[in-house]
């Protein structure tokens, strides 16, 4: 005997195998989040209140958040792991909003970054978040990723007092380097920025530390002797990282297979610069689940997987369901020293 499904004649074991199919998928589907619920996102500590089976769970505090509120960048770095699929920016007041529900839940550290951020209306978006987020909201710590190219001085002297910690990206002190990995606006030396920057730093009394991504173009390189120069309180040192959709796969705006380097050859980096005491090294290992990362429409995004999966806004479901989703490990944050300290009201520096 066959049955008829919309005009269509189908054999019953062909319907039978659909169906089986179609109740694979659903109980999939269902196991994943059962299991999401119950064993929790971070080692145990980011689900719901209570789990399934009626016991206490604990929430995972979001402590140190780094806002990604634009993906436009006026670089092309070649390994870009967040580039610039939408120039969409929240309003301002809405930042704002989503800022004040992160310091309710306990958030004590925010960091802005991007793409550049300073790009998005002259650094001014940027300046009122970050006198909000110390003045307003009175976070122990803020502090800005930034590829220093669009930093005036006028910046600092309005903004400066808010600011705890600038970070500026720097994969290179040789500018040939630099171009090649696109780390650079045209022919404009990077590293000019660079050394004029952490000057500000110390005049308007903001700690500088610099963000360095080792990758194939830069991996023989010894930047010992300018780091000591520079001197900054943090050289954060990442393994160049593959990002599906963003800098790999078919989706991807950057290709970045070709600057990609082995474990060994980022152990053989670190330990070429064993002597820099700043020194805080993030493997791929590290680094995939130890951020929470907020997008543009303040989405968590979850990388564990090697692509980033979002929650839904914290605007919309707030900050403890939206974070149930982010995939972050609280124990590897800890332990690539994610907590320090970073108010600069608490670090002796010698301004």
């Amino acid at each position: 005997m066959k049955m008829i499904l919309s005009s269509v004649v189908v054999p019953p074991k062909l319907l039978l195998q659909l169906c089986l199919s179609t109740l694979h998928l659903i109980f999939v589907s269902i196991f994943s989040t059962v299991r999401r619920w119950t064993a929790g996102d971070c080692n145990g500590t980011n689900s719901p209140d209570r789990a399934l089976d009626g016991s206490k769970v604990q929430t995972t505090t979001p402590t140190s958040v780094n806002y990604h509120f634009t993906r436009k960048c006026n670089y092309k770095c070649g390994f870009c792991f967040h580039t610039a699929k939408t120039s969409f920016v929240l309003p301002l007041e809405e930042a704002k909003r989503g800022l004040k529900l992160l310091k309710e839940s306990g958030m004590e550290k925010i960091n802005f970054s991007g793409g550049e951020p300073f790009l998005h209306e002259k650094g001014e978006f940027l300046g009122k978040l970050t006198q909000y987020c110390k003045q307003d909201l009175q976070l122990p710590s803020v502090s800005i990723v930034s590829n220093g190219s669009m930093i005036k001085e006028k910046w600092f002297q309005k903004y400066g007092d808010f600011l705890d910690i600038l970070a500026i990206s720097c994969d290179s002190f040789d500018d040939a380097t630099n171009q090649m990995i696109g780390r650079a606006q045209g022919r404009k030396s990077h590293l000019d920025n660079l050394y004029k920057i952490c000057n500000w730093c110390k005049q308007y009394k903001v700690a500088f530390k610099i963000n360095s991504v080792i990758n194939t173009f830069n991996i023989d390189e010894d930047m010992t002797e300018h780091i000591n120069e520079l001197n900054p309180v943090r050289w954060k040192v990442f393994q160049c990282l593959l990002i599906d959709g963003e800098n790999a796969g078919e989706a991807a705006l950057r290709e970045a297979e070709r600057f990609v380097i082995s474990d060994q050859q980022f152990q053989e980096f670190l330990g070429r610069h064993s002597g820099v005491s700043c020194l805080v090294p993030e493997s791929n290992e590290k680094m995939r689940n130890s951020y929470l990362i907020l997008d543009e429409y303040m989405r968590f995004l979850d990388c564990r997987e090697g692509r980033k999966d979002p929650s839904r806004s914290i605007l919309d479901v707030g900050v403890k369901d939206a974070i149930c989703f982010s995939g972050f490990d609280e124990k590897m944050f800890l332990k690539r020293g994610g907590k320090y300290v970073w108010s600069k009201a608490d670090m002796k520096l010698n301004w």
